[in-house]
């Protein structure tokens, strides 16, 4: 086999081939046409003399010789990216962009404002913002800052747990405003209930909710507010997004066992380049007043 006929593009056919396991996938993966992957893989294929994948109705399954390589492809990708942090992490000035992931709930109710502050206090620096429930690797650089509720950290990263975030009970004030509460939450269990979908991905939530009747579900916490709002039944939802809603009343006091921690959190590489120093220090302190 001649090394000098591999290069890092064909690599990286080859690695998303490996893990979507077809063409289009591998594509859709790498923003490319389907036409291309197939292209350059045969060319690929042809130039070393052999063949990388098994095609079948089920897909393409690596042979011995491309899963080799489709492991040299990570490791390549895992010391490019690594060397690109690196470099960033030496960057000292007030300049450039930051990437950061966090949820539609957060972002509507706690962070646009402080975002917006951001923006104005260093305009040189331009932010992307991946408003996302689903968990983006900063490790891989899909974003430099996760901003997420969490419990247990992953340890490959470094931050600060920068507040609790508590959940309660909240209905439509319109139907509920001559209550007295607070309200037990046992005493709410044959209420409508509003619940989390399954790909909202709150497995502590998911539990607390067991035995309760929620016929009407949502894979947005923003989608179950309006829910509410609109006197689809009960939720649970965090305080700092319902408390705000005028047209929402809380029910029961802060459950316990629902309660989480904000943290904002990053690659070690980039902890010292001064742009996502002072994003940090600036959300922070942005969240931390207002109490």
């Amino acid at each position: 086999m001649n090394e000098q006929q591999i290069r890092w593009d064909d690599l990286q056919i080859v690695l998303a081939i490996a893990q979507t396991g077809s063409l289009s996938g591998a594509s859709r993966q790498l923003g490319v046409s389907h036409a291309t992957v197939f292209r350059r893989l045969s060319e690929m294929e042809r130039g070393l003399g052999t063949t990388l994948f098994e095609r079948s109705r089920s897909g393409y399954t690596p042979t011995l010789t491309g899963d080799d390589l489709a492991a040299t492809a990570k490791r390549v990708q895992s010391e490019i990216t690594g060397a690109e942090r690196r470099v960033i992490g030496q960057d000292l000035k007030l300049t450039g962009s930051i990437r950061v992931t966090t949820t539609d709930t957060l972002f509507a109710g706690l962070l646009s404002p402080l975002l917006a502050k951001f923006r104005q206090d260093y305009p040189t620096i331009a932010l992307e913002v991946i408003i996302s429930n689903q968990l983006h690797s900063l490790s891989r650089r899909e974003a430099d800052i996760a901003i997420r509720p969490t419990r247990k950290p992953p340890e490959t990263l470094v931050g600060r747990k920068v507040s609790d975030i508590t959940q309660s009970i909240y209905g439509q004030k319109e139907h509920w405003q001559n209550s007295s509460l607070p309200l037990d939450p046992a005493s709410l269990s044959t209420e409508s209930w509003i619940g989390p979908d399954v790909h909202l991905g709150d497995a502590a939530l998911e539990k607390w909710m067991m035995g309760k009747h929620a016929n009407y579900r949502l894979d947005s916490m923003l989608g179950m507010q309006l829910a509410v709002r609109q006197g689809g039944g009960i939720a649970v939802l965090p305080c700092y997004l319902a408390d705000k809603d005028e047209a929402l009343l809380r029910l029961s006091d802060p459950i316990e066992e629902l309660s989480t921690q904000l943290w904002l959190l990053t690659h070690p590489d980039l902890r010292y380049v001064a742009r996502i120093k002072a994003f940090m220090e600036a959300i922070t302190e942005g969240i931390r007043s207002l109490g």
